[in-house]
């Protein structure tokens, strides 16, 4: 969305370069993908007992949020009613009226045992890790 538009005229003698500064900006591949993609960036993490799910959508309810594990995918899926206010956008970003991210669980993953939370605007999910995947630490004496 432009809000404002330039003369696209190289030549311009006052301000020289002063629409390549946007151009330059709009045409990041930040702001390319996030206008393009429109789901919500995801950090995957792992402890020695869990598997940690970071998904960034702020704006949301948690009654906004579907999870289900099926056949070893755990989808993460939102529907949201779009509410109707007077408001008119300028520019909007974070606005998710409907996405679908979708993990393959490892075999290591306790598919009985996903806990899910939304706070701050982040949806933390973790997966426990079957017994035998926990990580077993000892100390190797030396001989």
């Amino acid at each position: 969305m432009t809000l404002v538009k330039f003369n696209n005229n190289k030549n311009n003698a006052l301000l020289p370069g002063f629409s390549d500064v946007f151009e330059s900006i709009f045409n990041d591949t930040f702001f390319n993908d996030r206008m393009v993609t429109r789901v919500p960036a995801v950090n995957i993490s792992e402890s020695p007992d869990h598997f940690h799910i970071e998904l960034a959508a702020p704006g949301l309810k948690k009654q906004d949020f579907k999870i289900s594990v099926d056949n070893n995918q755990l989808n993460i899926s939102v529907e949201q009613q779009v509410e109707n206010n007077d408001r008119k956008y300028n520019k909007r970003e974070y606005s998710y009226s409907s996405f679908v991210r979708s993990f393959t669980l490892p075999e290591l993953a306790d598919q009985s045992n996903i806990e899910a939370a939304y706070t701050d605007g982040i949806l933390k999910i973790d997966v426990a890790k079957k017994e035998e995947a926990k990580t077993v630490s000892r100390q190797i004496a030396l001989k």
